[in-house]
């Protein structure tokens, strides 16, 4: 299947507001309020790329500003990507976890954080780590099996490159080896994900059964943070479920 990477540079109205949560300079967050923000839970965007330095938040434009228009108030955050230092990585990713909500208001004081593909390894992480001040966590087409990434070479070596060493050495920062989250996670996932196949995925939700795995037919990579694609209504109903009362999920 060849992928529509469109999505990747395609223009989307600026943000409201871009804020620092940190004193980095990838430290920043574009937030995009709703009028509606202040009934739902604030949705964190972590972007994807491998973990990769030259890839960054600016292809998830068209996908907050579509949440926005959709009532929900978004805070796409950037994050220190340097090879072989994934702990740097991962602090920042809970730095912006503890600040970031308290800089955004229009929402309802809950926080969803959604995740695309190495982004998608990092709220599966964060699931665990970061379980306390998270609602939910929803992950699209996520790296969530850092082993299997490596056996298959994903990103010509990504994980390895991230990790700075083998995956095995690391099982503290792999999803599917680390504990179960004891919040609600979903995933959704193409089944013609050519870039980080569905197998990661339904590694993960073996190991992890409470798991919610959304499988959707002939959809790749991208097409789940591209509003205009059909899967994308999926993408907002996983929202708009891990946003219910728990009784009504």
């Amino acid at each position: 299947m060849i992928e529509d990477r469109s999505v990747l540079t395609r223009a989307a109205p600026a943000p409201d507001s871009t804020l620092a949560y940190g004193p980095e300079a990838d430290h920043v967050v574009e937030v995009r309020v709703s009028q509606r923000g202040h009934l739902r839970p604030l949705v964190i965007i972590v972007h994807g790329g491998f973990w990769r330095p030259h890839i960054n938040r600016s292809h998830t434009g068209s996908m907050g500003a579509a949440l926005a228009s959709a009532g929900w108030t978004v805070a796409s955050i950037e994050y220190r990507r340097l090879p072989g230092q994934p702990d740097v990585t991962l602090a920042d990713i809970a730095l912006a976890i503890e600040r970031v909500p308290e800089m955004v208001g229009d929402n309802d004081g809950r926080v969803l954080i959604v995740g695309h593909s190495a982004g998608g390894h990092l709220v599966l992480w964060a699931a665990v780590r970061a379980a306390a001040q998270l609602a939910g966590v929803l992950a699209l087409a996520p790296a969530a099996d850092l082993r299997l990434a490596h056996e298959r070479n994903l990103g010509d070596g990504a994980a390895a490159a991230f990790l700075g060493a083998p995956p095995e050495s690391r099982s503290d920062l792999d999803p599917r080896r680390m504990i179960s989250p004891t919040i609600s996670v979903a995933i959704v996932h193409g089944t013609e994900d050519a870039i980080v196949p569905i197998a990661l995925s339904e590694s993960y939700a073996a190991a992890h059964p409470r798991t919610r795995l959304r499988r959707i037919p002939g959809a790749g990579h991208f097409a789940l943070i591209d509003p205009p694609h059909d899967a994308w209504p999926t993408v907002n109903e996983e929202l708009e479920r891990l946003a219910a009362p728990p009784g009504a999920r």
